[in-house]
């Protein structure tokens, strides 16, 4: 039996204050938990956020709102391509409630980002990465327009 998808929700997306830190903590522990099976330390967490919502060249936190409440939460990082002289924006952190999945919310976050990319002659592009098994994701992000490009993201994270 398939389940249907509930109905759209509109957000208002706006840019996360100090005040949301506690919350955007909580977001990011339940999405490494979820997403990857990790326990983050809490307190390298709560710092490394505060220091993106003190510091905007680090990055900047968004929110969305459903009426009052915080239903979800993606970061912009900024990485500067020198084959365009502008800057590509990855979305990162990304994570919305399960009561909101499949409502939407990601592709406000998307359209609030493709609009950056737009109207800013500083933007070139967008890009994200993603677990390599989150297949519910994967298919957000195709339906969306985007693709998995022709690079492989290699790492090392000692």
């Amino acid at each position: 039996m398939r389940r249907e998808t509930p109905p759209a929700i509109k957000c208002r997306i706006q840019t996360a204050l100090p005040e949301h830190l506690d919350l955007l903590v909580a977001f990011q522990q339940a999405m490494a938990k979820e997403s990857e099976g990790m326990e983050l330390l809490q307190k390298t967490l709560y710092e490394g956020i505060k220091a993106v919502l003190e510091n905007p060249a680090k990055g900047k936190y968004y929110i969305a709102l459903h009426g009052d409440e915080v239903v979800g939460c993606m970061m912009h990082t900024y990485e500067w391509s020198d084959w365009r002289n502008a800057y590509v924006i990855w979305i990162q952190s990304v994570y919305v409630k399960p009561e909101y999945r499949r409502r939407g919310v990601f592709r406000q976050f998307y359209a609030f980002t493709q609009k950056q990319v737009a109207e800013s002659s500083q933007f070139c592009g967008i890009r994200l990465y993603v677990e390599q098994n989150n297949e519910a994701a994967i298919a957000t992000y195709r339906s969306l327009g985007m693709d998995d490009g022709h690079y492989r993201l290699f790492e090392w994270m000692p």
